[in-house]
């Protein structure tokens, strides 16, 4: 996976990749599906949700240019994965997840992988963010968004980053926010395709 799916594909940061080798992806997919845990596909692991395609995962945290220390906010927990590959970038990762059984399970499969004491799970609108632990070093949202949630972008501290898919229901562009003194400053990445972002400052909520 790391050489053909994403080193291959421009993933460079070399602590990104030690990241996606150490976590067990086969952890967090279903159990008939393990046997595709390292496919260059997104997974469904029920409730309508997805486990992000390999690919991606790393891309994000590429973007999340994180150094080891800082407070980080995974938006969408789903199975919990991309919060796992983050709690070895850096040093505190707080997740949301709005669906509370997948909420259990991701805490499930979190402890099973060993970071159950590293992530901290919680269940609520993710668009949002969780302004208690707030502020945040980076962000990464991990379902499209109609536009940069602000709810999030308050949280960031100041240089923050926030890491989120941006456009349609079907169809978005990976989207790097960084907090300025002037304002968000916001790179267009590459094309992607996630499950839509549902809450307050989501799709539901427009």
């Amino acid at each position: 996976m790391v050489e053909r799916q994403l080193r291959d594909r421009g993933i460079a940061d070399a602590r990104v990749l030690a990241a996606m080798e150490r976590v067990p992806r086969e952890l967090f997919v279903l159990p008939d599906l393990r046997d595709r845990a390292y496919d260059d596909a997104a997974l469904p692991i029920g409730e309508g949700q997805t486990i992000s395609q390999p690919y991606m995962v790393a891309r994000i945290c590429e973007e999340l240019a994180l150094e080891g220390g800082e407070r980080v906010l995974d938006v969408g927990t789903g199975s919990g994965y991309q919060a796992a590959v983050i709690a070895e970038l850096a040093g505190e990762v707080h997740s949301v997840e709005r669906i509370p059984a997948l909420a259990d399970r991701a805490r499930a499969a979190l402890a099973a992988a060993g970071y159950g004491d590293r992530v901290h799970v919680h269940v609520g609108d993710g668009t949002l963010g969780l302004s208690a632990h707030a502020p945040y070093a980076a962000i990464a949202v991990a379902a499209a968004a109609p536009e940069v949630p602000a709810a999030l972008y308050e949280q960031l501290e100041p240089g923050g980053r926030l890491v989120v898919p941006v456009g349609g229901r079907w169809e978005q562009l990976l989207d790097v926010v960084v907090r300025s003194p002037d304002g968000p400053l916001v790179a267009h990445t590459v094309p992607c395709r996630f499950v839509p972002l549902v809450g307050e400052e989501g799709f539901d909520g427009r």
